[in-house]
């Protein structure tokens, strides 16, 4: 009897205790449920959509090594007395687009960095706000739009405007008010004063275009107020055999910040596909009266051709490398004829 006894307290003695421990026990909470990032293809290739937010991202960009060359070390300025010079640079483009009661809304942020043996630099180089046809921040402007090759020299800014576009199947058109400052550099030697520093810094640039068949066509031109000069350009590009022919005419009324290396200039270009990896693109380029004479930015002075070739091979998918080799028969700043180009590697994403 006082074994039996014995059992049973313990028995009850353990499930008492154990009670008491399934009461205090500490109860995990269950894990959120994870929310993984979903592909958006609405806007096309490599967006997705930001976590918690119907906001599409797409993150882009490259790192780039060259090693670059010149000839006239009277004319090598960006490389001092030398005539080589290797160059870093890497640059990362954020676009987020989402659907709004105003059409898509877009913004782009585009950071570059650089380095060389002087150091490096760190800078904003786009940042804009599209919204219903409507571009305003800071952008590259329509003549920035050029030849694909290495030859040609057609103009390019980057300037803080307000611009409207249009584009359809097979037209697009675009206008927009720039500020401008900054430029005019070649004739600050013959002027004091800089026309950028007063209040009329301000110009209008537009431009029509139109794809018939195999030929796009595209008239631009820009209207720089302080300078009381601008520049008109057409460039045209067909497809023709296995490659694509590219053509070029520009004429300035003057020295402006839309284009200041020439009075009147005309360039071609045929980027030939050799093979699915292998591009070579032979150019020719004539600039004629390339000296500005006058503060008012007049032209004057002796005539410049170049010519080149830039090849282009893709070693493997993103990774990419570039050469060219080009000859000048005057350089900008002396009479010396000039040899010029780069080895590039470049690896996107």
């Amino acid at each position: 009897m006082n074994i039996k006894s014995l059992l049973l307290g313990s028995a009850a003695a353990l499930a008492a205790v154990s009670g008491a421990q399934a009461a205090d026990a500490i109860v995990a909470a269950a894990p959120e449920p994870a929310e993984y990032v979903r592909v958006c293809d609405a806007f096309g290739t490599g967006y997705f959509y930001i976590p918690g937010t119907e906001t599409c991202l797409r993150v882009k960009g490259y790192v780039r090594f060259e090693v670059q060359g010149n000839s006239n070390d009277g004319d090598s300025s960006w490389a001092g007395t030398r005539d080589w010079n290797a160059r870093t640079r890497g640059l990362v483009t954020f676009d987020a687009k989402n659907d709004s009661e105003l059409g898509t809304i877009g913004s782009t942020i585009t950071v570059r960095t650089w380095a060389d043996e002087n150091g490096g630099s760190l800078e904003l180089d786009e940042a804009f706000i599209t919204v219903a046809g409507f571009q305003v921040g800071e952008f590259y402007n329509y003549f920035d739009t050029g030849l694909s090759g290495e030859t040609d020299d057609l103009g390019s800014n980057r300037l803080n405007s307000i611009a409207y576009n249009y584009k359809s199947d097979t037209f697009f058109a675009g206008i927009a008010v720039d500020e401008l400052t900054g430029f005019y550099s070649r004739s600050r030697d013959l002027s004091q004063a800089d026309p950028y520093g007063k209040n009329n810094r301000v110009g209008v640039e537009g431009q029509v275009g139109a794809t018939f068949g195999p030929i796009t066509a595209t008239l631009l031109g820009g209207w720089d107020a302080a300078a009381n000069d601008g520049a008109v350009r057409l460039l045209a590009t067909a497809n023709v055999g296995p490659g694509v022919l590219g053509v070029a005419g520009l004429y300035s009324t003057g020295a402006s910040a839309y284009y200041d290396k020439a009075e009147w200039t005309v360039a071609a270009e045929y980027a030939a596909k050799i093979t699915d990896r292998l591009t070579l693109t032979p150019g020719v380029q004539y600039f004629a009266n390339t000296q500005i004479t006058s503060t008012s930015g007049d032209y004057g002075g002796r005539d410049i051709w170049k010519g080149g070739l830039t090849l282009d091979y893709k070693l493997a998918e993103g990774l990419t490398t570039k050469v060219s080799a080009q000859y000048q028969d005057h350089a900008w700043s002396n009479n010396d004829d000039v040899w010029s180009g780069f080895v590039r590697l470049q690896r996107s994403f």
